[in-house]
């Protein structure tokens, strides 16, 4: 999947806001600083290794607070990084780069952590057909560029939101009294041509699941050798259902999920486990 940030008429209300909610009455450390109208040059630096997320957002940041300013990136979105590499520079009068630090930095470090984490979950996985993709596990606010971060890594996004598709977990059965009594009901009232999926935990479920001709089928919490006698079942009945597995993925068991068969394996481990990458910015006022 190519990794695409939504419009700038999208972006730009949060980025707005987050801007605001830092800046609040004004910056009480940048007014009354002498020569702060003064153009200067920053540089950011990675402070350890890692894969660079972000670079486009915190060039719209500095953009917002002055629309002259330069970002000029050194390192290319999604490549590796070392401890001390450059990554980008910007050129802006001095009060724009203090103002925009903490913001850009903020979502470039968080962002930059979920690709480098992701990268390695992909790694694990990279010659197997198996595609790794992520969850609505996110940040309220952060989610579409979580999810953005997500393919920098080299992840693919699961639905973005409860309208994307349907997906009938474990409550959901529960609450309407089986998995075919769940997709009989809700067919009554989804568009063309939404996708169904179904969380399934037993060869039993999956079965039902395969009957009722959905169009993929999680299998949540199974282990290798059940996992594998329910993509038997499926390939057989169905080859063209598709095959998702979740739960309690890792990086020491990954690769085991994988070769199952599995088309895909979802996760929400990049995105709540992972650190944030450390970035820091040096001005130059020479």
């Amino acid at each position: 999947m190519t990794a695409t940030l939504p419009p700038w008429i999208v972006l730009d209300p949060h980025l707005i806001q987050w801007l605001q909610e830092d800046i609040g009455r004004g910056d009480r450390s940048t007014q009354g600083l002498p020569n702060i109208d003064r153009v200067a040059t920053a540089i950011w630096i990675a402070k350890e290794a890692g894969i660079v997320a972000a670079l486009p957002v915190a060039k719209r940041v500095f953009e917002l607070l002055n629309p002259q300013a330069k970002f000029q990136p050194v390192a290319a979105e999604g490549s590796p990084c070392v401890p001390g590499q450059p990554i980008a520079e910007i050129a802006a009068d001095l009060a724009t780069l203090l103002m925009g630090e903490r913001t850009a930095l903020n979502l470039a470090m968080r962002l930059s952590g979920i690709s480098t984490a992701t990268r390695k979950y992909v790694d694990c996985i990279a010659d197997l057909p198996t595609q790794l993709v992520d969850t609505r596990k996110t940040t309220p606010g952060l989610r579409s560029l979580e999810k953005y971060a997500t393919t920098v890594g080299g992840g693919a996004n699961h639905r973005v939101g409860l309208d994307d598709a349907v997906m009938l977990k474990d409550n959901h059965i529960a609450a309407a009294g089986g998995i075919t009594a769940a997709i009989a009901g809700i067919r009554q009232h989804i568009p063309y041509p939404l996708t169904i999926e179904v969380e399934t935990e037993s060869l039993a479920q999956v079965k039902e699941a395969i009957d009722c001709h959905i169009d993929i089928i999680m299998l949540d919490n199974m282990s290798p050798d059940l996992m594998r006698q329910a993509v038997a079942m499926i390939r057989k009945a169905n080859p063209r259902i598709k095959i998702e597995a979740s739960g309690n993925i890792t990086l020491t068991t990954i690769r085991q999920v994988a070769e199952t068969g599995v088309d895909y394996i979802s996760t929400s481990a990049p995105m709540t486990r992972s650190p944030w990458l450390d970035l820091s910015m040096r001005i130059d006022t020479k």
